[in-house]
């Protein structure tokens, strides 16, 4: 896997003070994507154990609420080994800091066994801990800026802990 970056300090992409990143590859290519750059599977750096734990030492601050995993596209089937790594050690190193992930598929079609992206190996171990998931491709016939954390109106935001407990999607209240 390849990043294309870290933001830290990050209050942008989900609730309270996060550290995002950015994945590259995407073969979505949503028209109007703010991220285009990373739509390259080797666009930035290689996703090394030197970095995994620069990010882990990162997080651990206590003033961030959580990681933000974004891209690029977490749930292509090149990301999807390292992210659920990643989420497996933050989940039993910093079980207090919450996860978000951004995503172009939609779950309850692209993400559920059967579906496009979904790899049993890793995507429900994925699904399974994180807190919240925004997904759907980005419209750019949708946009609106008035919307929290998503940029088109076809995009939800999934209170991941809910919806797996239930087996129905639950939005999260930011989605307004």
């Amino acid at each position: 896997m390849h990043i294309a970056e870290i933001y830290k300090a990050d209050v942008g992409n989900g609730s309270g003070m996060r550290v995002s990143l950015f994945v590259s590859g995407c073969t979505i290519h949503c028209k109007g994507c703010f991220n285009e750059k990373t739509w390259d599977f080797n666009f930035g750096t290689l996703w090394t154990p030197e970095i995994e734990q620069s990010l882990i030492d990162e997080l651990s601050k206590s003033y961030y609420q959580g990681l933000t995993i974004l891209g690029g596209e977490p749930f292509e089937p090149e990301n999807q080994p390292e992210i659920s790594t990643l989420i497996k050690r933050i989940k039993s190193e910093l079980p207090n800091k919450n996860i978000w992930m951004f995503t172009g598929n939609v779950y309850d079609r692209d993400l559920i066994p059967g579906g496009r992206r979904y790899y049993p190996e890793y995507t429900d171990n994925i699904l399974d801990n994180i807190d919240v998931l925004v997904d759907g491709p980005f419209k750019q016939e949708l946009y609106n800026v008035t919307l929290n954390f998503r940029g088109s109106e076809n995009q939800r935001i999934i209170d991941m802990r809910k919806s797996r407990e239930t087996g129905e999607i639950i939005l999260h209240p930011l989605n307004n």
